[in-house]
């Protein structure tokens, strides 16, 4: 018989918040896989639990190399539970990868619940929770970062972001550059650790507040975009979703044909607000060309 992979969840601050069962599983496997060995022994310390089976190391450096092994070992009747630092594996976490070939394997697959940062981020930030997607980390870099943001701008449920503390205003800023910075939001920082504070308000007054500088882990909750009709965007705010995707690396063309598809107007009404608005900034910023 097959063994089983079991994906525990573990606490994203809080220790106390550690599922009963994950006690239970961690003293009974025979096989742990730990994103980082060393937590893993803080975590077991502080549950006043013993691990008697192998401990290895399965973290994003070693990820694609060890599943080989940890599924020949499923495969021949193990054991094997799978936790990161924090929250649910898989979830921007190492354990795809695992869980995909045990699949393709026909192994079992099982989970112990546990805390979720998203989740406690998405219940904590006060936006609508009946609709929401998951975004994970944006690019580092500035221009795939507008791009990635352009794709959801007109996303209608709530976003969750994750984001690195040295990170955040620049990311904000370009939120408030992409959904305007008129958009609630919730920067959720520390949560369930001592430190925990959610910052609410709208993107462009979070940039700001960012900016003096931030520490602690990061979850970001965003509003989703507002039902909008034609006659709700002015000029200024066509040429500014233009420009977003100017900037994103669009052609003009490309980029007026897309935000006029969006807010269900006619190429013509954007192309001519966008040559109207370079005409106004005098002749060196040039007028719009290529609109066919």
């Amino acid at each position: 018989m097959t063994g089983t992979l079991v994906l525990a969840g573990t606490p994203i601050g809080d220790v106390a918040d550690a599922p009963p069962r994950l006690a239970a599983e961690l003293e009974g496997a025979d096989i742990v896989a730990a994103e980082d060995t060393r937590r893993l022994r803080r975590l077991t310390q502080a549950l006043g639990v013993h691990t008697p089976g192998r401990v290895v190391s399965y973290f994003e450096g070693n990820e694609a190399a060890r599943t080989p092994e940890l599924v020949e070992a499923l495969a021949g009747g193990a054991r094997v539970l799978l936790v990161t630092d924090a929250g649910m594996p898989s979830v921007s976490d190492p354990g795809y990868r695992l869980v995909a070939a045990a699949v393709e394997q026909e192994i079992k697959v099982t989970a112990v619940p546990g805390p979720s940062a998203v989740l406690t981020a998405l219940a904590l930030s006060g936006l609508p929770v009946d609709r929401f997607c998951f975004e994970g980390f944006l690019p580092r870099k500035a221009g795939e970062r507008l791009g990635r943001l352009r794709e959801v701008e007109g996303e209608r449920r709530t976003l969750v972001y994750f984001e690195a503390p040295h990170r955040l205003d620049d990311t904000l800023a370009a939120m408030a550059e992409v959904f305007g910075p008129g958009r609630r939001a919730a920067v959720c920082r520390e949560l369930t650790k001592t430190y925990e504070e959610v910052k609410r308000g709208g993107l462009g007054e979070l940039a700001a507040w960012a900016a003096e500088g931030v520490r602690g882990e990061i979850t970001v909750v965003v509003e989703g975009a507002p039902e909008t009709g034609p006659q709700e965007l002015d000029a200024d705010e066509l040429v500014r979703r233009v420009r977003v995707r100017e900037e994103a690396g669009e052609r003009r063309k490309e980029a007026i044909a897309a935000v006029a598809a969006q807010a269900g107007l006619p190429k013509r009404e954007v192309f001519d607000a966008v040559v109207a608005a370079k005409n106004a900034a005098g002749p060196a910023s040039g007028e719009g060309k290529g609109l066919s």
